[in-house]
């Protein structure tokens, strides 16, 4: 049964908690048969709260078109659906672990980031924000010219997981390359990242910076504990 004080407080609704636990303790005769009614309509304000957190994270997350797991053809995807649905349960994000999609156009990588993204807000709350890594560059660029640097690093850093889809696809400047990976340099070990990508790791040096540059520097940022999955 509904704890009514617990739910008020849960709510935040602290200045009726106070004023329940007065009435109960005066032995308010009326309020014994309040209590379905109160009960009631506290589970319907919960039940609503939790509807509107949810559509509020999603529309934040700027997804390009939601996508769910339910809708995903595994049948031609080299996924493995039981290791995607272990995925699904945000364990990674709790050790702000990353993931990569590693896989060709069409092969399902930008399906997987998104509902895997989509399942983080629906089901455990999580915090996701959803880019593409062209505009993520340009944005990160635009900052940098207006003055602005690490103001978008900050935000993402108060995610649980940012998307970053389609690296490798769209050329970027070296400079463009080098901004991402400060970024990446930041949200390391606070928030977990998910890169789709039809490149191998071997081959990012081409997008971050010189080959000598990015094995010194890229194992700090990318762990042997981190995730890569063929799609």
């Amino acid at each position: 049964m509904l704890d009514i004080a617990a739910e008020l407080k849960a709510l935040r609704l602290h200045g009726m908690a106070d004023s329940f636990a007065e009435l109960q303790n005066q032995g308010t005769p009326a309020l014994g048969a309040s209590e379905w009614l109160i009960r009631h309509l506290l589970q319907a304000e919960s039940t609503d709260r939790a509807i509107r957190s949810i559509r509020y994270q999603i529309n934040a997350a700027k997804f390009p078109i939601h996508r769910d797991l339910a809708g995903f053809d595994f049948s031609h995807s080299k996924a493995d659906p039981s290791l995607i649905m272990q995925l699904a349960s945000m364990a990674f994000t709790d050790a702000a672990q990353n993931l990569v999609l590693v896989g060709g156009t069409g092969t399902g990588k930008t399906h997987l980031a998104t509902a895997l993204g989509i399942a983080g807000i629906q089901e455990h709350g999580k915090r996701v924000r959803f880019y593409s890594v062209i505009d993520l560059v340009n944005s990160l660029e635009k900052e940098k010219a207006a003055g602005n640097h690490g103001r978008l690093a900050n935000s993402l850093m108060q995610k649980d997981l940012v998307i970053l889809d389609e690296l490798g696809y769209l050329p970027f400047s070296q400079a463009g390359g080098a901004l991402l990976f400060h970024l990446l340099s930041k949200l390391y070990e606070r928030t977990s990242v998910i890169i789709t990508t039809n490149l191998t790791f071997s081959e990012w040096s081409s997008v971050f910076m010189d080959a000598v540059t990015f094995r010194r520097k890229g194992a700090r940022v990318f762990r042997r504990n981190d995730a890569t999955w063929k799609c």
